[in-house]
């Protein structure tokens, strides 16, 4: 194969470099650093580490904007995974990551290979993984090809976490035909750990091993980190060989292996062979360290004949990892993993000199600096431009969309597929395994208990992109504030989060300015909430034939639960208990399910997030929950209070029966912010009362269905829960069953 490579006088003058993702400008940088041109090998390591996806050159100014470190926080961005403390010398280990681009192209193994890649940068901490989320974003479901790609993106989700044991316990998923053409799938992974045991991914120790574990290099995945960094086209199709192959089995080794191996004291520096394979893991360790690295790369397990340096360095081949051990130990950490039956191989040693060497049948394959690849990628600071539609936008007066019948319109936001149960994707999950699960999906967040404890902890994915697309700052506040809310809902103190930020292309200047203020809005809403940002992940390029999906920036937060008598869930539980709403209702219906239904856009102003409010009320409903007052609590979110209603009376299989002030449409479908429904025990009356500034709207009912009434005694909505189920259960199995 490597007599087809072309020379570095070729790769300059025929502009190679450019088919590897480099630009002029960046291959002339490569060029002054080495003080010669490149070889082939050397050209494809920095085309990997240069790009966005590893790299974060266009995203890195706006990064270090957000808080990063809090009293709790242990470890944060620039590890596999972060770190916070939940006390008794146990931490929490968290991260979430993308895969979007692969699944696209092959959504089940883009998928599967996601949540493998997630769940190895967190066991490589040291961290045993205890629950997986995930945020789903396609487009709408009337289309064959997004119900194609829906279908297999759960289906590789529940494949790969099924396999390997570890329960899939919450996430979302929504529909907006932005993402028709380019979905968004974001894993998350949670794991717990000793304080003791805690691992970073360095290559210390100048003449101490470098071993690689795990399974054998293909030629899968080659150029995946590049893949990731440009935007989809008709013909990313051919790009089907930059998708990795995941094996879920293997992992399960790997894992156990790994886990074996925190033990060993001969263990110096662990990291995941993820994007960018070989490459990105041997340099950054080696960078941290402040060290070099010199690797054999005849000595590599390969599954394919005549491999090239090229290859095996740029290969994202699934289920490796790189470890550095003390010099002279190789054969404590050889005996762990051939009991598990896999390759743990020397295959180089740290070096005092700060290059990165590869040999290659005898011969150096490549010899650049270290630190030019981990640490020297150029940064950009891209040009800014506020988009012409958000000024327009902002000049619109807020109106409340027609609605001629308020019961049919009701049961149709029931079944909007973002709205709609989700039960046809969990169902799926195996969310049950290791029985930790005290609170499975399909409530505000999912909850896992901690064995041995009295603690729990409770996880969420969040984001409504439709208000960051009309309002990037704000909507980037409401993404932080809505997951709080459901960490709190659930009887939890919220941690911390984790962020991944799902944009356009950043070298339009629109894109960019809404990846800026989005990350003022996330950063605000952090400081205010006192949720640092530990870790995440950046997946710009989203776009497909030059058109950008809606802002994105995931927000996976993790709260804890002190006592598991705190958990509390969404369903109304027992007749006669108190119903109450915390939080004003105003006609706010800028990205609302009510004005995409009525309308089929979106436009105007997002509704409008007082920080501070949100913090106090948080924490009041916070303190309401542990002193064991609440019945159940759920946060208003999309569709507004008639569907929030609607889903804590279906989860109990229980009625209620309220009464809503003001105008009608602004009562049952706004989707202004800072509310939360709770439902209060008649003798904790007062007591809440005096915990929590609430309205008392109604009372938990036998009959099992919804009425709401007006301030006048008339009935404005009546449904029966098998209407509310029909509509509510039935909308995505029967989308997905129509022939489109």
């Amino acid at each position: 194969m490597s007599y087809l490579e072309p020379t570095p006088e070729q790769i300059k003058a025929e502009k190679v470099y450019r088919e590897m993702g480099l630009t002029d400008e960046e291959f002339a940088m490569v060029e002054n650093i080495l003080g010669r041109l490149p070889n082939y090998t050397e050209t494809g390591l920095f085309s990997v580490m240069w790009s966005e996806h590893c790299s974060y050159k266009n995203s890195k100014p706006v990064l270090r904007k957000f808080p990063v470190e809090g009293e709790h926080v242990l470890q944060g961005p620039g590890e596999g995974a972060g770190i916070v403390d939940i006390g008794d010398n146990q931490a929490v280990v968290f991260k979430i990551e993308s895969h979007n681009h692969p699944s696209a192209i092959e959504p089940y193994q883009g998928a599967a290979t996601g949540v493998g890649g997630i769940i190895r940068d967190v066991f490589s901490m040291g961290a045993r993984p205890i629950a997986l989320l995930n945020s789903l974003r396609f487009g709408e479901l009337d289309d064959p090809k997004v119900k194609y790609l829906f279908e297999q993106v759960v289906a590789g989700i529940a494949g790969y976490g099924n396999c390997i044991g570890i329960p899939t316990v919450g996430g979302e998923v929504q529909f907006d035909n932005c993402y028709k053409g380019n979905p968004l799938v974001n894993a998350m992974c949670v794991g717990l750990i000793n304080h003791d045991d805690i691992q970073k991914g360095i290559a210390a120790g100048e003449g101490n091993s470098v071993m690689y574990v795990g399974a054998t290099t293909g030629r899968d995945g080659i150029h995946g980190a590049t893949f990731a960094s440009e935007e989809l086209t008709d013909e990313s199709e051919e790009d089907r060989p930059a998708v990795q192959v995941g094996d879920p089995f293997m992992e399960k080794l790997l894992l156990e292996a790994c886990l074996e191996l925190i033990k060993c004291d001969a263990l110096v520096g662990i990291q995941d062979m993820g994007a960018a394979g070989l490459t990105s893991s041997a340099s950054e360790m080696a960078s941290k360290a402040g060290m070099g690295l010199e690797m054999d790369l005849d000595k590599v397990p390969q599954r394919e004949k005549n491999m090239t340096p090229y290859e095996m360095m740029l290969s994202e081949s699934q289920e490796r990892m790189l470890i550095v051990v003390k010099k002279g130990r190789e054969h404590e950490i050889k005996e762990i993993f051939d009991k598990w039956d896999l390759n743990a191989v020397t295959v180089g040693k740290v070096i005092k000199e700060k290059v990165f060497r590869l040999y290659h049948k005898g011969e150096i394959a490549a010899e650049v600096p270290v630190d030019s690849l981990a640490e020297d990628a150029p940064v950009y600071h891209k040009p800014s431009k506020v988009p012409a539609y958000y000024e327009e936008f902002q000049k619109q007066e807020g109106t409340v969309p027609e609605v001629a019948d308020v019961k049919e319109t009701f049961l149709k936001l029931l079944s909007q597929p973002t709205i709609a149960s989700k039960e046809w994707v969990y169902d799926q999950y195996d969310y049950m395994v290791r029985t930790n699960t005290v609170v499975s999906p399909g409530s505000d967040a999912a909850v896992v208990r901690i064995r041995g404890t009295k603690k729990a902890l409770a996880m969420t994915t969040d984001c409504n992109s439709r208000y960051l697309y009309l309002d990037p700052e704000v909507g980037g506040q409401i993404a932080v504030a809505e997951a709080a809310r459901n960490i709190v809902c659930s009887g939890a103190k919220p941690l911390a989060i984790t962020d991944n930020l799902n944009f356009g292309n950043p070298e339009k200047p629109e894109i960019f300015w809404q990846i800026e203020k989005s990350a003022d809005g996330i950063s605000e809403a952090c400081r205010t909430l006192n949720t640092p940002v530990i870790g995440g992940n950046v997946s710009l390029y989203n776009e497909t034939n030059g058109v950008a999906i809606y802002p994105t920036p995931v927000i996976g937060m993790v709260g804890l639960v002190e006592d598991v008598e705190h958990i509390t869930t969404q369903s109304f539980k027992s007749a006669g208990d108190l119903v109450y709403v915390i939080g004003e209702t105003n006609p706010e219906f800028g990205g609302s399910e009510l004005q995409k239904l009525v309308h089929g856009e979106i436009f105007g102003k997002a509704p409008a997030l007082n920080l501070e409010v949100e913090a106090k009320r948080q924490e009041a409903l916070l303190e309401a929950i542990r002193q064991g007052v609440i019945s159940s609590a759920h946060d208003v979110a999309e569709g507004g209070l008639s569907i929030a209603l609607a889903e804590s009376v279906m989860s109990g299989e229980i009625g209620a029966k309220v009464t809503l002030t003001g105008e009608e449409v602004t009562a049952l479908f706004s989707e202004s912010q800072s509310r939360f429904l709770v439902s209060v025990k008649k003798e904790n009356k007062e007591t809440f009362e005096k915990l929590v500034d609430a309205v008392l709207i109604g009372e938990v009912t036998e009959d099992t269905g919804l009425v709401i009434e007006n301030e006048s005694g008339d009935v404005i909505l009546k449904a029966t829960q098998a209407e509310m189920k029909s509509a509510w259960k039935g909308a995505i199995p029967c989308l997905l069953k129509s022939k489109a």
